[in-house]
């Protein structure tokens, strides 16, 4: 005897799935996404290429007129690249996850007998590798022009993890503009406008005593800032100050903001 399913029973196994499914289910979609990398290995030429574009351009254009020397600039300008770097890359997790919805990826992952929230996971946790990788060339050209953290190999390690933490954060928003946007582009436009100038308006390549009165105030209180600091005070101090503090709490409250209303934008759409 065949077993009648009723209508919208299989949309209802899938929000019942369980907890480890979930995790399973995630894993296997993050899993999809390294294989789009190593089949599409120009997705990576952003985390390859703008590292040692950035580092070298902006070290040998402002460290004379700024430290002095190129040397003397390297432990301002390299924390200050590697956050600029790493969080401008999150904006790809959005531009990709809207992309997959406009080919109707999505709409096949739903006759699937997977976790509805899956892709989504999937995706935000395959996009830590790119921010790894960027860290790890960002920190490895620094090496190579001259950069000697003084805070020891631990406290680079812990101030690459922050940066990373931070990032996979931050993707959330740019997630959330991949799900409500109409395209991929619009996506990349919208973020761009958001992290433009929260990148340069802060102390990331300049110091802000530098900069007029009026703008000093914002740079201050800029989150980017802060990260770019309490990266500063690990590498080149090894020490932890308030500032990495405040940066891990921005990270948890952006994704205490943006998460439910992704996923919850996600489940609507999807």
């Amino acid at each position: 005897m065949s077993t009648l399913i009723k209508p919208g029973a299989d949309r209802q196994l899938k929000n019942h799935t369980s907890f480890g499914q979930s995790v399973r289910n995630s894993l296997t979609m993050a899993y999809r996404g390294l294989l789009k990398i190593k089949r599409t290995p120009e997705q990576l030429f952003d985390v390859t290429l703008q590292p040692i574009i950035f580092t070298l351009m902006f070290t040998y254009i402002f460290g004379g007129a700024i430290s002095g020397d190129v040397v003397s600039y390297l432990p301002v300008i390299i924390p200050g690249i590697l956050v600029q770097t790493v969080i401008t890359t999150s904006i790809v997790t959005g531009v990709q996850l809207r992309e997959d919805m406009e080919k109707g990826v999505f709409d096949r992952f739903k006759s699937l007998p997977i976790s509805r929230i899956a892709p989504l996971a999937g995706a935000l946790l395959a996009d830590t590798i790119r921010y790894t990788i960027a860290t790890v060339l960002t920190f490895v050209m620094g090496y190579i022009m001259g950069l000697r953290p003084e805070g020891g190999l631990g406290n680079v390690v812990i101030a690459g993890l922050l940066v990373i933490v931070c990032s996979w954060a931050i993707s959330w928003i740019f997630a959330f503009f991949g799900v409500i946007a109409r395209t991929a582009s619009s996506v990349q436009g919208i973020s761009m406008i958001v992290l433009f100038p929260l990148t340069f308006l802060s102390n990331a390549f300049v110091p802000v005593d530098t900069m007029p009165g009026w703008l000093q105030w914002f740079v201050k209180i800029n989150p980017i800032s802060h990260l770019v600091t309490a990266v500063r005070n690990l590498v080149n101090n090894g020490t932890m100050g308030v500032d990495l503090v405040y940066s891990l709490i921005g990270a948890a409250v952006i994704v205490a903001i943006f998460a439910p209303i992704t996923v919850r934008a996600y489940m609507r759409r999807t």
